[in-house]
């Protein structure tokens, strides 16, 4: 299995598939649906160093639940899954 290492502040994830019904009980093709906003993080970066030369610390950890910005990242496939490398800072928060 290859693996990636993001560089940086950098986060590698891979999206949560949402709901393939509407509310209405409609099903929904591949082609309606948005990419799905939660993800899971999978591997963190290097880190980065402040001003001070002091190491920044992740926010999150490998495993959490995340949400992310819709058109940040880029995507990237690793052996045949779609997984998406992305700056911390797109990460809007964290699932409970």
């Amino acid at each position: 299995m290859a693996s990636i290492k993001p560089l940086g502040q950098r986060v590698l994830v891979k999206r949560i598939d949402a709901d393939e019904m509407s509310a209405g009980g409609i099903v929904l093709p591949d082609t309606a649906k948005e990419k799905p906003q939660e993800a899971e993080v999978i591997s963190l970066g290097t880190g980065g160093k402040d001003e001070d030369g002091k190491d920044i610390e992740f926010t999150v950890k490998v495993g959490d639940k995340v949400l992310i910005s819709k058109y940040g990242g880029t995507d990237v496939k690793v052996d045949g899954v779609e997984m998406l490398i992305l700056s911390e800072s797109d990460i809007l928060g964290i699932v409970a």
